[in-house]
């Protein structure tokens, strides 16, 4: 059997499945695709493809349903992915470009996907300790509190307030501010102790309290492990995909409701190189998403990805498509998020 022919075979199914939700059989092949061999060769192709776990009989008498395993080969096969048009493009640049602040942005790129996709949407926020900082702020509240802003390239704002046990010398939050931005404007968050305790040394010793404890404070905003957090939207289409699930849906529900859950998924999925990556099923290695596939890739930044956003559906989904979406969306978000 030629190895091309039997991709064929398996890729007519898998798109028939995914548009009809019905078992396939090879009259229907015959039917509807142009393979140029006979019904005899079909079914003999067909059986070999269930041999090898490509395919599966869901009951006696039916037709062929891909398996896990013949959706990874659809997909590690896939040799277009078709773009999205001209007019989805620019209402996706257009939905986007209107959002006031990276909460919002984050929230319209949320809904844009799951809309596209009709699935549900996820999207990492962007991690703090991998972003670079743009600005600190600091706004002396009284005579003994101190408001310090951190700004980050992402447009994510983080705000810490100190109490002190002395009124603030004047001079003080000026040359503070000054020295602060001159060292670390531009440098990863990741990056800054060291030149924030350098830059300490340079105030004299009565001041010195006073700088050590806003550059704790700015370190222990990165150390926080609230930073690490996902938004997802479209939930309720998984109620139309409920028989594409074995029983209920309620097992992936109680899935998505664990970020834990998402954030480790996307975690691993971010150590992948590969532009988009596609988990199939068992691939996600949580019960409760074993009949599910996942599609996510990266976004912001110039070499290494802020964070992630991805689209979750039945393993009976539009691969393509889903995977042309969350590309774009993310490239848009990066655009966005770059101006």
């Amino acid at each position: 059997m030629s190895d091309d022919r039997r991709l064929d075979v398996l890729r007519a199914i898998v798109e028939d499945y995914v548009q009809t939700q019905e078992p396939v059989g090879s009259r229907v092949l015959v039917e509807r695709h142009a393979l140029g061999v006979s019904p005899a060769t079909i079914r003999n192709d067909m059986a070999a493809l269930e041999e090898a776990g490509f395919i599966a009989q869901p009951h006696t008498s039916a037709g062929r349903v891909p398996t896990d395993k013949g959706y990874r080969m659809f997909v590690d096969r896939l040799s277009t992915i078709k773009p999205l048009s001209s007019p989805e493009r620019r209402a996706i640049q257009q939905f986007l470009a209107d959002a006031v602040d990276l909460d919002d942005v984050v929230d319209r790129s949320v809904r844009l996907l799951s809309q596209l996709t009709q699935q549900v949407a996820v999207v990492q926020y962007p991690s703090l300790r991998r972003s670079a900082l743009r600005h600190l702020e600091l706004v002396p509240v009284g005579d003994t509190r101190l408001l310090v802003v951190i700004i980050t390239d992402t447009g994510r704002v983080e705000q810490r307030t100190l109490e002190l046990d002395a009124p603030i010398a004047e001079h003080v939050v000026p040359e503070l501010r000054a020295r602060l931005n001159a060292a670390v404007a531009g440098r990863r968050l990741v990056d800054l102790p060291e030149p924030l305790e350098q830059m300490a040394l340079a105030f004299v010793a009565e001041d010195r309290p006073l700088v050590h404890r806003v550059v704790r404070v700015v370190e222990d905003t990165l150390a926080e492990a609230t930073e690490e957090r996902v938004v997802m939207a479209g939930a309720s289409h998984l109620a139309r995909s409920g028989t594409d699930f074995s029983q209920t849906i309620r097992p992936v529900l109680e899935a998505l409701e664990e970020q834990v859950v998402l954030l480790r998924l996307l975690t691993e999925m971010a150590e992948d190189t590969a532009g988009v990556t596609v988990r199939i099923g068992h691939e996600n290695q949580h019960a409760g998403l074993a009949e599910t596939s996942f599609v996510a890739t990266g976004y912001g930044g110039d070499g290494e990805a802020l964070a992630r956003i991805g689209s979750l559906g039945p393993t009976r989904m539009d691969y393509a498509g889903t995977i042309a979406s969350v590309r774009a969306v993310a490239r848009y978000l990066s655009r966005i998020l770059a101006g």
